[in-house]
């Protein structure tokens, strides 16, 4: 056992953390829950959102990157996808192996019924907090997650 202990912002930064992956399993639950009348889970949703919300299209890596998860498991679940016509691979100008994921029309349809379920809930999740409060959580969340792609990048 060690001597060290958790500074006062560390212990805060724990409890945090617990909470986020709490959080992160209702998530996953209530999201299976809500969209699984289109034939969709949580993941397949994430990843079609991942794909709808990019600036352009991009490949396979690029979306697991920024969704902060393993390839494969998104390589997995859009090469179901594709089988199912709901995206579709396009070439890559800049790498030929890697090809592009975009939505087909039958998947931009599934990703639009898709957030037609999410509106109202998230409405009804959000209510009485603020913007400010919301935004708040957002930028700590997103500077644990700038260090902590920052020391993963350094140990590469």
């Amino acid at each position: 056992m060690t001597d060290e202990k958790w500074t006062e912002a560390g212990e805060a930064v724990t409890a945090l953390i617990l909470d986020v992956f709490r959080l992160n399993g209702r998530l996953q639950l209530t999201g299976d829950r809500l969209v699984a009348e289109l034939g969709l889970t949580s993941a397949r949703w994430q990843i079609l959102g991942a794909i709808a919300q990019a600036e352009k299209p991009e490949p396979v890596a690029w979306h697991a990157r920024n969704m902060g998860v393993h390839r494969q498991g998104v390589q997995r679940i859009i090469n179901e996808l594709a089988s199912e016509g709901i995206v579709e691979f396009r070439p890559n100008p800049q790498h030929k192996r890697a090809n592009l994921v975009i939505l087909t029309p039958t998947g931009e349809d599934l990703y639009e019924a898709a957030i037609a379920l999410q509106i109202p809930w998230v409405n009804e999740l959000s209510k009485g907090l603020s913007p400010e409060e919301i935004s708040i959580a957002q930028q700590v969340i997103g500077q644990l997650k700038a260090r902590l792609l920052e020391a993963s990048n350094s140990q590469s």
